[in-house]
């Protein structure tokens, strides 16, 4: 079993979705109500305003709003990371710091976005938000979204600093991410739901996971066989879970799809997105609960 202290935010965490209301506004309530069905449905973890929380059209006063309620209704039970990802070095600090002030326990921070920064610009972003508070970081590697991938050296770098203690890996990169476990302390956590297995054999200590909507608890029998050197058991798991992983992470848009699967499965009352998201057409609500079927995830089936 990996120990706590390799592990600093948990072993099965979730990107959560932010719930709307019918007019559009964050829904406080149902937030709060997902995050203790996550929490009781085998989550150690969440990630509040992450990009599956539609974190860039969600205002910087509803994020603040999202996160209190969030550690309010479960921060006793769960580790509450706050994504602080943007662009913008002087908005991610203020973002970190009011997370802290919030009750956050961690924060998260991608890689600043479409500008393309040199690697130095990007460990110089990565380290101010680490000087803001004495929360621990983890870093978010996500090329195929920002436009530029953490290098070994940038991450090397990042390593040194106290309040930097993990990346978020989403990069595809295996290869290299097995140096960064030779070369650092940063414990690896796999930021892609079709890779969760391959990167948990390599080394990473959990997932940030978008299909852990609907299966934390199986992320978490896959996370304990791979730690009993049961690989067997690892796969078995893991091929349960393709038709929902296929069904959430290929079709289109994560959110908008997770949203239309707890739908489905009774958690949240509608599917509403923020543009430029669309809601899921009801054809592929029509194949999505087709994939939840096979892969047992409907109310009534066992997770």
């Amino acid at each position: 079993m990996v120990p706590l202290t390799a592990a600093p935010f948990g072993r099965v965490l979730t990107a959560m979705v932010t719930p709307f209301d019918a007019g559009g506004l964050v829904d406080l309530a149902a937030a709060a109500r997902l995050a203790e069905h996550l929490v009781e449905s085998g989550h150690d973890g969440l990630v509040i305003s992450g990009t599956t929380g539609e974190s860039p059209t969600v205002s910087d006063v509803e994020q603040d709003a999202l996160l209190r309620a969030v550690v309010e209704a479960v921060g006793d039970r769960a580790t509450i990371v706050a994504g602080v990802g943007s662009f913008d070095t002087a908005h991610s600090i203020h973002l970190a710091a009011a997370a802290a002030a919030a009750g956050a326990d961690g924060l998260l921070a991608v890689t600043p976005y479409y500008s393309k920064p040199p690697q130095a610009g990007i460990a110089a972003h990565f380290e101010a938000i680490a000087d803001t508070t004495e929360l621990p970081l983890m870093l978010y590697d996500i090329p195929g979204r920002t436009g530029v991938k953490i290098t070994a050296e940038t991450l090397a770098r990042a390593a040194e600093h106290e309040h930097i203690v993990a990346v978020k890996e989403a990069s595809g990169d295996l290869y290299a991410g097995t140096w960064l476990l030779r070369s650092t302390d940063l414990a690896i956590y796999s930021g892609d739901d079709t890779l969760n297995l391959a990167w948990l054999a390599v080394g990473a200590v959990g997932v940030v996971s978008v299909v852990g909507h609907l299966a934390g608890r199986r992320y978490g029998d896959i996370i304990a066989a791979v730690d009993a050197g049961d690989l067997e058991t690892a796969r078995k798991i893991d091929r349960s879970l393709l038709p929902v992983v296929r069904a959430i992470m290929t079709r289109t848009q994560g959110a908008i799809m997770v949203k239309a699967a707890l739908q489905l499965q009774g958690h949240l009352s509608n599917r509403h997105v923020r543009m430029p998201l669309v809601p899921a057409t009801e054809e592929q609500v029509a194949e999505l609960e087709s994939d939840l079927i096979a892969a047992d995830l409907l109310e009534g089936t066992a997770e």
